[in-house]
C-alpha cells in the first residue's frame, strides 16, 4: 500500500468523502470541513435547545392535564426526540474536545453520521410537537393533518431538494 504524499488539488479534495482523505496530508481540508460541521450545528443547536425548553415548561401549564393518554405518549416522544437532537448536535463539538487530534477524517465521518442522526430526532420531535399541539388545539383530525403537513416539509426541504442537487452534479 503507497501513501500518496502529494497534496490534492481544492477541487478533488471537495469531491472526496471524509474517509477517503488522510489524517496528515489533508490535514486543512478536514479542519475546514469540521469547521464548517461545528458553524451548521452552532445555528441548529439553539433552535432544538429552546424547543425542549419549551416543552419541558408544558406539563406545568393547566392545559397539559387536558391531555389524553395518547397525547402524553406523543408528547414523551417529542420530548425524547428533541433532548435525542440535542446530544447528537453537541456531539461533534464533544469529538473535536476530547477525540484524538489526529484522528481527523474518523472524527469529522462521526460528526457527519451523529448531525444526520440529530436531523431525524430533530424531525421526529417537530412532528411530534406540532401534532400534540394541534391536537389540544383543534382535536385529532386535524392533528394529523398538521403532522403530515410538518413531516413532508421536512421531507421536501431536508431530503428531495438536497438530494436533487446532486442529481444536477
Amino acid at each position: 500500500m503507497s501513501i500518496d504524499l502529494e497534496p490534492r488539488s481544492a477541487t478533488a479534495k471537495s469531491e472526496v468523502s471524509a474517509g477517503h482523505l488522510d489524517d496528515e496530508v489533508d490535514r486543512d481540508e478536514l479542519r475546514s470541513r469540521y469547521q464548517t460541521l461545528l458553524q451548521e450545528l452552532r445555528v441548529l443547536l439553539p433552535g432544538a435547545q429552546v424547543l425542549v425548553a419549551f416543552m419541558l415548561t408544558a406539563p406545568f401549564s393547566q392545559r397539559f392535564t387536558a391531555l389524553d393518554e395518547a397525547g402524553r405518549a406523543v408528547f414523551g416522544a417529542a420530548l425524547l426526540s428533541g433532548i435525542f437532537a440535542i446530544v447528537a448536535f453537541a456531539a461533534p463539538t464533544a469529538f473535536h474536545r476530547f477525540g484524538p487530534r489526529r484522528a481527523r477524517a474518523r472524527r469529522l465521518q462521526w460528526g457527519i453520521a451523529v448531525s444526520r442522526i440529530g436531523l431525524i430526532c430533530l424531525a421526529v420531535s417537530l412532528v411530534c410537537a406540532a401534532f400534540v399541539v394541534a391536537r389540544l388545539i383543534f382535536g385529532s383530525v386535524v392533528a394529523y393533518g398538521f403532522g403530515a403537513a410538518v413531516l413532508v416539509a421536512i421531507v421536501a426541504v431536508w431530503i428531495v431538494v438536497p438530494v436533487s442537487f446532486r442529481s444536477e452534479d
